[in-house]
């Protein structure tokens, strides 16, 4: 049957994830992986869960399993709008702040509308992005003077996504002179700004900058997500920004998945208002911390002097950059064929550029487990 004529135009703009395609032909346990944004599963707080799921279920009963409210359980917008100090009806739950990126879009972009994002950026707001078929455009700096975008690009521009705290895939973070030039730019032409923020809650070390959208709410959509505070699995993540947005993707999510999944909501309102999550928090911190630290140490104990990487302050991730002469596409069949995997850096480039560079998550492997991923992968790169 020729199914090519059925497809929807969309379906030749969906672009594939790297990273899930390497899991979805390898045993993640079989190789060293520096590949995907797991968290460490030591940091999964099970007990606590096993405990609270039978209090829920003790508590609510029969309410825990039944359809719910496209906005969200009324009680875990009220703990994250106390934790964040907004109000109640500036908070929509979702399923994922990857579905919040996808709602944005799906609420804001048109066809060949522009989107402005840092470059390089977060490879499953590009799948998003394209698959509407929006016009992708990268922001060199956050300055008008020297941004690289002509002024009639930008005054057509829907928004802007960025993510201001430990960015995947550079690990960085946006100073608040960058923040504040991004808020000036967003005001001048009139876009909105995502301010993506899995990674917030995990700072390791310097201060924490304030958030975009506590210094303009009325032209910011902060997206928050469980994933990496708390379990992955629960699938939960939310949307703070102004109510007449909000209302835009309440409808939308009606179409999409009816209501975010019930039964999680609740544990993660007990889990976050019971100070559960804070607790948990902290241990995170120290561990991952430990495994920065380690990560660190071992890129320059074995790296080749010729390459360089960014040293984040909290977040899952840092960013390598080799010679011009290695191209790490190329490199990856070699890479996992030796036993282990990265992100080629060019995927999360806008053009595609950058051939030269690699992603590494340092918050999945074991510390001996690391340390033999960082000597294979530097006896990869050495080409002296």
């Amino acid at each position: 049957m020729d199914y090519e004529r059925l497809y929807a135009q969309d379906v030749h703009n969906f672009m594939r994830s790297p990273v899930r395609d390497i899991f979805r032909k390898v045993d993640l346990n079989s190789i060293f992986s520096f590949a995907g944004g797991y968290p460490n599963p030591v940091t999964f707080p099970i007990r606590e869960i096993e405990a609270i799921s039978g209090s829920v279920l003790e508590r609510y009963g029969a309410a825990a399993l039944q359809y719910g409210a496209t906005q969200g359980l009324t009680r875990l917008r009220e703990v994250i709008a106390e934790r964040y100090s907004v109000p109640v009806g500036n908070v929509q739950i979702v399923t994922s702040s990857q579905q919040g990126i996808d709602v944005c879009t799906r609420i804001l972009a048109d066809p060949s509308d522009i989107i402005l994002t840092s470059d390089p950026t977060y490879l499953g707001a590009l799948q998003s992005f394209r698959s509407y078929r929006a016009r992708v455009v990268a922001l060199k700096s956050y300055d008008a003077a020297d941004c690289g975008v002509a002024e009639d690009l930008l005054s057509k521009a829907k928004f802007c996504y960025v993510i201001p705290d430990f960015q995947n895939p550079t690990g960085q973070t946006m100073t608040l002179a960058q923040r504040l030039s991004l808020i000036e730019l967003s005001r001048r032409y009139g876009f909105l700004i995502v301010e993506d923020s899995p990674y917030r809650e995990l700072r390791y070390s310097g201060e924490p900058v304030a958030s975009i959208y506590s210094m303009a709410p009325e032209r910011t959509l902060h997206l928050g997500s469980f994933s990496k505070i708390f379990a992955p699995g629960f699938r939960l993540g939310w949307v703070i920004g102004p109510e007449e947005v909000l209302d835009k993707i309440y409808v939308c999510k009606q179409s999409l998945d009816l209501c975010p999944p019930v039964l999680d909501q609740y544990i993660a309102a007990e889990f976050m208002g019971s100070g559960a999550l804070d607790s948990n928090l902290a241990k995170s911190i120290d561990y991952y911390r430990d495994k920065r630290d380690h990560m660190l140490s071992l890129l320059s104990r074995y790296m080749p002097e010729n390459v360089t990487w960014t040293h984040p302050e909290g977040g899952l991730f840092l960013f390598l950059t080799l010679p011009d002469g290695i191209d790490t596409v190329r490199l990856y069949d070699k890479a996992l064929t030796a036993g282990v995997a990265y992100v080629a850096g060019s995927f999360f480039y806008v053009d595609g550029s950058h051939r030269n560079t690699m992603r590494l998550n340092f918050s999945f492997l074991d510390k001996p487990r690391m340390e033999q991923g960082v000597r294979i992968l530097s006896s990869l790169l050495d080409v002296r």
